[in-house]
């Protein structure tokens, strides 16, 4: 006899709940990475909040 398994209708439930909020985390963290990815040298020494952050 097969148990039954809760797990998959727990995550297609949740997944219809959460997609919004997993898919704005996404686009949110790879426009950062991106961002932060292109940033010199350069950039950090001529930027007031690393300035004020160094120690």
């Amino acid at each position: 006899m097969r148990l039954f398994d809760p797990w998959p209708v727990f995550f297609k439930r949740e997944w219809k709940r959460c997609w919004p909020f997993l898919t704005g985390f996404a686009v949110t963290g790879a426009l950062i990475t991106k961002f932060t990815a292109g940033l010199t040298e350069e950039d950090a020494k001529n930027s007031k909040f690393v300035q004020q952050h160094r120690r």
